[in-house]
């Protein structure tokens, strides 16, 4: 069909053919990524048909396919037997900390900050390291993975959540998602598959896309992930590794069980999957709970950062890997980090050694324990499984919305709130859900607010159904 037919045809999206370079299908998946991330094409927008776009850039249709297939597996674009291609509900929006100088004119309930109450705790010890005479020692360049000190202090601090490991198998890096860069770059190529929960945490999904590996959404309940649809997507996928957060998921908040922990420990054994465990949220989890990575550490990569839990400035994390990956992680943070600050290293250390860390904890948990209770006059806890000290919680909307034009009406009110389009892999969903931090509001009382804001502005909806444009 010569190009000119098109000139007034109706279509989503018209790539300029002017801009096209070779190789054609690269130039067409870049220009594609681009409207998307830049919000051109909104999420769910259907794409046109790939013979209808080949027609209309005058190009084979192969070209067209490898271009979606390049986008596909970047999580931006998904395809619906029967239906069509689309844009992904959570294409290009980005979660990202807000400059904290920035004036702000509404409550903070969608990025989960952590507890900074206790930062000056913090404070106190970095006055007094920085008061000592060894920390010119801590300003150079030895120890990349971490000095032997550092990593003693790690190994005694890991042992509190129930892992026990050699000194030797620790590294220090700068905070989880730091680790998680480490991981991907050091064990996994592009292309591979990983498995997550269908709701996951939207910067691992930026990680992913960016380095083109694809992430395979697996079904759950109110415990986590089913084990039976892993080991069922294990059989039709590829799939090289899992990323998971059993200590509370982010986004859902659940906590997952001893009894799933184990069964999905047995489905990674079986498929010989590399298990990448992010346990920010170990501190929020009963004593009792094990680490999945206890039950099968020669394929886990383990992540504790102390971000949430001591102090997010400071950049800290601890790894915890196997043997058999250790020439590829040390390589990796060499070529990524160079090294950690032995500065920050040593302000953890000392919390650690002291005994604040644990008085650091215990506050967090009464602060976080006071604010799920507000949570708790407005909204009702709805599943049981819960981590119920989270920083967060997960609140399903009875009501369809456009996830965009929900998240402005919302700023429009005076909250700054996220949709669960942001955490979604693959197709969208057909239950909708908010993400309410807790841990953000400055006080007791902002939270108060807020909620009541959120609370009305759902009453409103719910009395608005048949005139409300922000329903579906």
């Amino acid at each position: 069909m010569p190009v000119n037919s098109f000139e007034n045809y109706p279509m989503s999206w018209k790539p300029n053919k002017s801009q096209l370079t070779t190789p054609l299908y690269l130039s067409i998946a870049n220009l594609l990524e681009y409207d998307i991330v830049n919000g051109h094409l909104a999420p769910n927008t259907k794409l046109p048909p790939q013979r209808e776009l080949a027609d209309y850039l005058d190009i084979n249709l192969s070209t067209i396919t490898r271009a979606f297939k390049m986008c596909e597996l970047k999580g931006l674009i998904y395809a619906t037997t029967g239906k069509g291609t689309f844009v992904s509900p959570n294409a290009g929006a980005t979660i990202s900390i807000i400059d904290g100088k920035a004036e702000k004119s509404y409550i903070e309930l969608g990025i989960i900050n952590p507890i900074d109450q206790t930062n000056y705790i913090t404070a106190d010890i970095m006055k007094s390291i920085l008061s000592k005479g060894y920390v010119e020692n801590l300003l150079n360049y030895n120890h990349p993975l971490g000095s032997p000190h550092h990593k003693i202090s790690a190994q005694k601090w890991l042992k509190k959540y129930n892992i026990d490991t050699n000194v030797e198998n620790i590294a220090v890096t700068s905070g989880a998602q730091n680790s998680l860069a480490v991981t991907l770059i050091s064990l996994f190529h592009s292309g591979d598959k990983i498995a997550v929960d269908t709701y996951t945490y939207p910067n691992f999904i930026e990680l992913a896309n960016m380095l083109n590996i694809q992430l395979i959404p697996i079904r759950g309940d109110i415990f986590g992930m089913k084990p039976e649809e892993l080991d069922s997507q294990c059989k039709l996928n590829n799939i090289q590794g899992i990323y998971l957060m059993p200590s509370c998921n982010n986004p859902t908040g659940i906590l997952m069980n001893m009894e799933r922990r184990q069964e999905i420990a047995k489905v990674i054994k079986k498929n010989d999957l590399i298990l990448i465990e992010d346990d920010i949220y170990y501190f929020l989890a009963p004593q009792n709970y094990v680490p999945i990575t206890s039950f099968i550490p020669e394929q886990s990569i383990y992540i504790n950062s102390v971000s949430k839990s001591l102090c997010s400035g400071i950049r800290v994390a601890f790894i915890v890997y196997p043997e058999k990956y250790s020439t590829s992680i040390t390589r990796g943070i060499y070529n990524i980090n160079l090294k950690t600050s032995s500065l920050n290293a040593e302000v953890i250390a000392e919390m650690i050694n002291t005994g604040i860390a644990d008085k650091v904890v215990k506050d967090k948990l009464l602060i976080s324990k006071e604010r799920n209770e507000i949570y708790e006059k407005y909204f009702k806890m709805e599943n049981s499984s819960e981590n119920p000290m989270s920083f967060f919680r997960w609140l399903p909307l009875e009501q369809k919305f456009n996830a965009n034009q929900f998240e402005k009406n919302a700023l429009s009110k005076g909250i700054h709130i996220y949709h669960s389009d942001r955490f979604l892999v693959g197709n969208n969903h057909e239950k909708q859900f908010l993400r309410v931090s807790l841990s953000s509001p400055n006080d007791t009382g902002e939270l108060e607010k807020g909620l009541y804001i959120l609370k009305n502005m759902l009453t409103e909806s719910a009395n608005k159904t048949d005139i409300n444009p922000l329903i579906i």
